[in-house]
């Protein structure tokens, strides 16, 4: 029986990660017996290019996954625009399931189910990019007994992703992008140990990559929180064994605690700048009532008292939007 490797190379990146995976692609001979599966975040409108940019880097060929479709070693997967990468046996699966971390594509649904298809085979790599999608798959990839690799924080414009993974667990190799070709090559050359059990909180989480889940499910992988999902206004449950604080609401939208808090910043900015417009509407209102009323010969002083403090209260807001936008800059 022939030996395991360790070739299912699975990797993520979100900002400055065009130009990472780049670099990773042109680091590959013809001669690598992995197969790779890139995620990197687009928005749904995206051409979807990146396999065209991939394969004039280096040698391997590159193409966008498709739905059911057979892998081979030696090349280049990447997650289509608006839809998770899943592996499952030796195809890749494309899920338009719900948004994890706000993005489709996102990193965790891929590293999932990597970890729990192929276990002990998995290397994942996490590049640049900004907060920490990818920390909680890389998390179930050594769980399932394989290998985490992250790019030095200090290799990268956007940190955040790496220096989170590394501050939430032990990774196996952290280094410079230059240097994590060279490594990959030599990961999928070696033997890979025995495939060890999923766990069944794992193998229900990525039951949520591939559909819409009941309430009833979501409470069997964490306990109920106070807060509402952003995106649904459903309950968040707080995922339950995992390095990093999460959330799950029932339709299976997906959150860290940085991500979470995030949306909610952006909740009320969007808030108070639809407050900013209602009173500065309503002041012209109110002084197109004073105007009519003072030419039919009727007091107007209430609407144009009410249209100075519908103003200065809106002020208020500005100057609060103001001092927002200055902390996001600082």
């Amino acid at each position: 029986m022939a030996q395991l490797k360790r070739d299912i190379i699975v990797a993520g990146a979100s900002m400055g990660g065009v130009e990472a995976f780049r670099s990773l692609a042109g680091q590959f001979t013809s001669s690598f017996s992995g197969a790779i599966f890139l995620v990197l975040h687009t928005t749904p409108e995206a051409p979807g290019t990146l396999p065209d940019i991939l394969a004039r880097e280096g040698f391997l060929p590159a193409k966008n996954a498709r739905n059911g479709d057979l892998f081979q070693p030696g090349h280049i997967y990447v997650a289509p625009p608006d839809h998770h990468l899943l592996l499952r046996d030796h195809k890749t699966f494309l899920s338009r399931g719900p948004k994890e971390n706000r993005t489709r594509p996102a990193i965790d649904p891929l590293f999932r189910s990597a970890a729990a298809t192929w276990t002990t085979r998995v290397v994942g790599v996490l590049l640049s990019g900004y907060l920490d999608d990818g920390v909680a798959g890389l998390a179930a990839i050594k769980r399932c007994g394989g290998l985490a690799v992250v790019q030095d924080p200090n290799d990268t414009l956007y940190p955040d992703m790496p220096r989170n993974a590394l501050k939430a667990l032990a990774v196996d190799h952290c280094l410079p992008l230059a240097q994590i070709g060279e490594l990959l090559r030599t990961l999928a050359a070696q033997t890979a140990p025995p495939p060890v059990p999923v766990p069944d909180d794992l193998l229900l989480e990525l039951r949520f990559s591939e559909e819409l889940m009941s309430e009833v499910e979501t409470r069997k992988i964490g306990n109920p929180s106070t807060l509402a999902c952003p995106d649904c206004g459903g309950p968040l449950w707080q995922v339950q064994n995992d390095v990093v604080t999460r959330f799950r609401c029932s339709v299976g939208h997906a959150f860290s605690a940085g991500t979470l808090l995030e949306s909610q910043g952006e909740a009320v900015e969007k808030a108070l700048w639809v407050a900013l417009r209602t009173l500065e509407e309503r002041a012209r209102m109110l002084r197109k009532m004073s105007e009519n009323a003072r030419g039919r010969g009727f007091t107007s002083s209430h609407y144009e008292g009410g249209a100075k403090e519908s103003l200065a209260h809106a002020e208020q807001i500005r100057a609060l939007l103001m001092r927002l936008n200055n902390v996001a800059k600082s």
